[in-house]
């Protein structure tokens, strides 16, 4: 979840023939050396050098779905450089519906922030300003067990963070501001969620083994308490900003988000419990089963299936025998339709509670509830309230959104540890343009080949600082930078001097308002000087 020096270099897309009428990137562009397409590692130093893989082997769904769904939407929106999302949808509707929702990212305090860290910012910001809570954490733990930073540096660099955010436009006074280790209602959520978290998920999601210090391991617990700390008052939809490489803790949170939910609520269609493959298969049966004139029976849908083995149906799960040999055991059972509250961790008074609450038709067991006039939305609601009610919490799954990562100057990695490789917040004005003018570019090899064949703005650095950064709200200038590069009407050399200047001028802006907000800074209540340092 957290923001840091891992943020590696990636594409900005294809060269492709629509760019020019909406900004937008999907395609892969410029490979970072020794990028690996697909594996996602929070602490790792990979790429993902083919966003459209993403898709499919984690489940992120495109950005593009939604775009039209989001009001005002921010440049990084438009240009297609948020690329992706989880369940976005749930924060949307309660944006344009004036109800609560809040945005939380946490920056990991390794080394100076940096431009591909300001994207992050930006997101938090426009949340923000789009009527969201919003939260933003230094990942203090984090940094101390997982990078070894000294309590000294991470004090140093913490502030840094911090102006930087305050100067781009956060209200302290709107939002929050934490460090994890002074946070101790987020430190107190971590060990409940430590309950249900197991070695083995580390060891399957993240890849320790028995080298793994402890510390490391509970820092990733306190991230998931960090995901869903803006919960703890009330459940809200809530969205977390982040590089794809940060996905494995969002999808963990909201796998945690359930388990220590006091109810689970499934679709159901017999008294029996199945699972997904079955449940899926059930919902099939009785859509075909399901007339007017007759109650259809398990022992119906057990004939059913045995035809659909007679036919040499498929079944890719490999879960029709075992059904069949449920609903034949079922026999004359009505098979219908209902919501399923399981209780998880109920207490007896929240379990009675439920019961209580549930109106309409209802069968009672030891361990569930049927509700047969509920919809699954109205069963999700109810359990949470009666959760809520009764002490405990009714976490919202988190939702995330995904942006790009920024290519290095240099080609290949963004990293604060490569100085060349990125643009720090607090460059001097000139250094930073020193640096956009020895970047990189994605420019022929002479100008007369430039002015033939056309630059490469999808393979250039240079021009993904007019994307991401310099062009600023003004997508016109953006696509005009883009199509001149592309028809071969900019050179690199002006295009450079541009940037930089840009760049110059950015950079001094910036550090003009970091120092206009070193008062606010001091005025919150935020622990500077980590007491952990004497």
């Amino acid at each position: 979840m957290t923001d840091d020096d891992t943020h590696d270099g990636g594409p900005n897309g294809t060269d492709t023939d629509d760019h020019a009428t909406d900004l937008r990137a999907d395609g892969a562009g410029v490979d970072a050396e020794g990028a690996d397409d697909v594996a996602l590692d929070p602490w790792g130093s990979s790429t993902v050098s083919d966003y459209e893989k993403l898709f499919t082997e984690f489940g992120i769904e495109s950005f593009d779905d939604v775009i039209d769904e989001v009001p005002n939407p921010h440049y990084l929106m438009r240009r297609a450089i948020i690329f992706g999302h989880r369940d976005y949808r749930r924060v949307l509707d309660a944006m344009r519906n004036d109800e609560p929702f809040a945005a939380l990212s946490g920056f990991m305090p390794t080394g100076d922030p940096h431009i591909g860290h300001k994207m992050v910012f930006d997101e938090i910001i426009w949340h923000q300003e789009q009527g969201g809570d919003a939260y933003a954490l230094i990942a203090d733990l984090e940094a101390h067990s997982a990078r070894g930073l000294s309590w000294a540096e991470i004090d140093e660099h913490a502030r840094d963070y911090l102006l930087s955010l305050l100067a781009l436009g956060f209200d302290p006074e709107e939002g929050e501001l934490y460090r994890q280790s002074e946070n101790r209602e987020v430190q107190d959520l971590a060990f409940e969620l430590g309950i249900e978290a197991n070695f083995s998920e580390f060891e399957g999601i993240y890849g320790f083994d028995g080298e793994t210090d402890v510390s490391h391991m509970q820092s990733v617990v306190t991230q998931m308490a960090d995901i869903l700390y803006p919960q703890l008052e009330e459940p809200k939809p809530t969205v977390i900003p982040v590089g794809p490489d940060q996905d494995p803790h969002v999808r963990f949170a909201r796998d945690l988000a359930s388990r220590v939910g006091y109810f689970r609520v499934t679709e159901a269609y017999a008294s029996f419990e199945v699972d997904d493959d079955e449940r899926a298969l059930l919902a099939d049966a009785y859509d075909a089963l399901d007339t007017d004139d007759d109650t259809v029976r398990c022992e119906d849908a057990a004939t059913w299936l045995a035809a659909q083995d007679a036919k040499d149906v498929p079944d890719p799960a490999g879960v029709r025998d075992d059904l069949e040999a449920k609903l034949a055991s079922a026999g004359k059972e009505p098979l219908r339709p209902r919501v399923r509250f399981l209780d998880r961790n109920a207490s007896e008074e929240a379990f009675e509670a439920l019961i209580e609450s549930v109106e309409g038709e209802k069968r009672v067991y030891d361990e569930h509830v049927d509700a047969f006039d509920l919809d699954r939305d109205e069963a999700e609601d109810l359990a949470r309230d009666v959760a809520v009610a009764h002490g405990g919490y009714g976490f919202l799954p988190p939702s995330s959104i995904y942006h790009r990562f920024m290519t290095g100057l240099t080609g290949g990695k963004m990293s604060s540890s490569i100085p060349a490789s990125h643009i720090s917040l607090l460059d001097d004005p000139e250094d930073g343009y020193d640096k956009v003018k020895a970047a990189t570019t994605g420019g022929r090899t002479s100008a007369e080949e430039q002015r033939e064949k056309g630059g490469r703005p999808d393979q250039c650095p240079v021009y993904e600082l007019y994307a991401y950064l310099l062009a600023s709200d003004d997508d016109a200038f953006a696509e005009r930078v883009y199509e001149e590069c592309r028809n071969g009407e900019r050179l690199c050399g002006d295009c450079k001097e541009q940037a930089a200047e840009l760049m110059r001028e950015f950079l001094e802006d910036h550090q003009e308002k970091r120092d206009e907000v070193e008062g606010l800074l001091e005025e919150t209540d935020l622990t500077l000087e980590s007491p952990r340092n004497r």
